[in-house]
């Protein structure tokens, strides 16, 4: 098969598309024919070895854990899954080696879902990380009717969603921190937004003077201390990024799972026209390494997406 692969950790020139031998199929694997692969931090933060002493890594490395695709073959003991599916996956297994920017990713059937029928190969392959991330995120902090939620970044691949995902659980408010750039984007999505930088608990109390009842933090830092100030309790204080300063505040880290029910439920919310992937932009397989650049910019609207 093809795919993108790094013998050694470090920058984004260490990944090459590479002829590598198909991988193995375990009995409850499914064998999948990628058609789009999502780009996400965790993907460069891969390549850069900073997750080496978390979980067991081994050369040649391909990278990724997002995939839209086709089955191409289902161990003995798979149930859920037949050849032909079209399914999406959060392909996170418990070491790092076959990973999604290949032709062929081995996916335990825990971490598939079926595709959404509406969705794009692009759109569908950008769902799962992201989505997930946002969606196990607000269930952490019980988000319902009637809340105001608190969205950092909620241009990205993971923020955007999460405006959307708030507002499909019953969320009164969505407040959307972003850059001005983007505030349109934003707007269109469900959320009031307003511009990050100095004064921004300021600016956040001027549109919430009783302050907001969900936080959902994806940058660590600033961020969680303004977010702090602004809950009454502080147990609905959500980081992705930083897990001992937001438990120090009271609040809860999330590393996400992957989970066939959450990804069936997103995928019925992208068929209900509820919740939508914004793809920023597409690369072949092949610029795999321009579209980590780009991710690792900082500066995506939406998700990137590799098709292959």
């Amino acid at each position: 098969m093809k795919a993108i692969a790094i013998d050694a950790y470090g920058s984004a020139d260490e990944l090459a598309l590479r002829e590598l031998p198909d991988p193995p199929v375990g009995p409850d694997t499914v064998l999948v024919r990628v058609r789009a692969a999502g780009v996400n931090p965790v993907d460069w933060k891969v390549r850069e070895g900073n997750l080496a002493r978390a979980m067991p890594s081994h050369f040649p490395l391909v990278p990724g854990w997002d995939a839209a695709g086709v089955v191409a073959a289902a161990g003995p003991a798979v149930t859920g899954f037949a050849v032909g599916d079209e399914v999406i996956g959060y392909v996170r297994r418990d070491d790092i080696q076959y990973g999604t920017y290949a032709e062929l990713v081995p996916a335990p059937e825990r971490t598939l879902a079926d595709k959404p029928v509406q969705a794009s190969w692009a759109e569908a392959g950008g769902l799962p990380l992201a989505g997930l991330t946002a969606y196990q995120a607000l269930q952490l902090a019980r988000t319902g009717a009637g809340d105001t939620v608190l969205v950092h970044g909620a241009s990205g691949g993971v923020g955007h969603l999460a405006v959307q995902l708030a507002r499909a659980l019953g969320a009164h408010r969505v407040i959307g921190a972003a850059s001005e750039a983007n505030h349109d984007f934003v707007r269109a999505l469900g959320a009031e937004p307003v511009s990050y930088g100095d004064g921004l608990l300021d600016r956040i109390r001027a549109v919430a003077p009783d302050g907001v009842d969900v936080a959902l933090d994806l940058f660590g830092g600033e961020a969680l201390d303004i977010s702090a100030q602004l809950l009454s309790r502080p147990a609905r204080l959500i980081s992705t990024a930083a897990p001992e300063h937001v438990t120090r505040l009271g609040g809860s880290y999330l590393f996400v799972k992957p989970s066939t029910a959450d990804l069936t439920v997103l995928a019925g919310l992208v068929d209900a026209d509820r919740l939508t992937v914004h793809v920023a932009r597409t690369f072949p397989l092949a610029e795999a390494a321009e579209a980590q650049r780009l991710v690792e910019s900082g500066h995506v609207r939406g998700k990137v997406v590799l098709e292959v």
